[in-house]
């Protein structure tokens, strides 16, 4: 895993293409510059703090976000993440996720980190649970996911 740059915007976007489909029910709607290197370029420069890029072989394969950090007393962040559906399954976003947390405790000096996942999606539950996330319950219509708001089931690690 590595911090994302402006320059893997076309890499980014061709990917983002190719798994549309596999994606879009994980995903908020999209509009059609989400899936161009204009759109990611923004994206990118939006998010480049948090923004990190899971790689296999020297391509990118998937994407991890750390967001929303607050300072303060709270010192907490939303992860996010995903993996190209070729490489789906191989242990992959385990990994990125674990390294994601070395980074939000270590660097940015974090005391917590949320993730949240359709109530369905048992893989990426499984990926938190094995990252020593903790399930804190479920937030019904938490947020709009392929076009309609949807119950997620929320998980946090701290820093302890």
């Amino acid at each position: 895993m590595r911090a994302v740059v402006l320059d893997d915007s076309e890499e980014i976007a061709r990917l983002l293409r190719e798994n549309r489909e596999f994606l879009a029910p994980f995903e908020p709607l999209r509009d059609e510059r989400f899936f161009t290197s204009e759109g990611q370029r923004e994206r990118i420069e939006a998010n480049s703090p948090g923004a990190f890029a899971i790689i296999v072989d020297g391509a990118i394969v998937g994407g991890v976000t750390i967001s929303d950090l607050a300072y303060g007393t709270f010192r907490s962040a939303h992860l996010g993440y995903w993996v190209a559906q070729r490489l789906n399954a191989r242990g992959l976003a385990t990994q990125a996720v674990g390294e994601a947390a070395e980074i939000a405790f270590g660097e940015l000096a974090l005391h917590r980190l949320e993730a949240g996942t359709l109530v369905h999606n048992v893989a990426s539950q499984r990926v938190l649970e094995k990252n020593h996330f903790e399930r804190i319950g479920l937030a019904r219509r938490y947020l709009q996911i392929a076009g309609k708001w949807q119950d997620h089931l929320l998980y946090q690690r701290t820093a302890d």
